[in-house]
């Protein structure tokens, strides 16, 4: 139930999003979602993509600081309180969220969620009733 999440540091200057979005673009990757963080210096670029190995691999290439790391991902039904309903339970169960992006997929919403807890995050996530994706699902949706 763990999907992996391409991770690229970036020195926060022009055309430098636009030059990895164009090495994935180029070697056939497909973004799924992705969350820009910056600083004035450097931006943390964080996707889920078609591929995250070959992703990783073909930036690495290139000169970037790529790494892929363990994420949870998330239905929400697109209903009001269904994230606070998730962020409850996992308090509950004392995991703490280090960060998380969403997007909408028509009918629900999904949720990428980072946390040092995955394995019980993962159990409490499914107890309280929501699906959380499996890689398979997490890598080529809304294909």
């Amino acid at each position: 139930m763990k999907i992996k999440q391409l991770s690229v540091f970036l020195e926060n200057r022009k055309g430098r999003l636009s030059e990895v979005l164009g090495i994935l673009a180029e070697n056939k990757v497909n973004i799924v979602a992705i969350s820009l963080a910056d600083t004035s210096d450097y931006g943390m670029l964080r996707m889920i993509v078609s591929d995250p190995y070959k992703g990783c691999n073909v930036l690495r290439e290139q000169g970037m600081q790529a790494m892929l790391t363990d994420v949870i991902g998330i239905r929400v039904p697109h209903a009001t309180g269904s994230l606070y309903h998730a962020m409850e339970l996992l308090m509950e169960k004392n995991v703490n969220v280090e960060y998380m992006y969403a997007f909408a997929n028509g009918e629900d919403a999904s949720a990428i969620l980072k946390t040092k807890d995955i394995d019980e995050a993962i159990l409490a996530l499914q107890e309280g009733g929501f699906d959380v994706w499996r890689e398979e699902e997490a890598y080529h949706a809304n294909l």
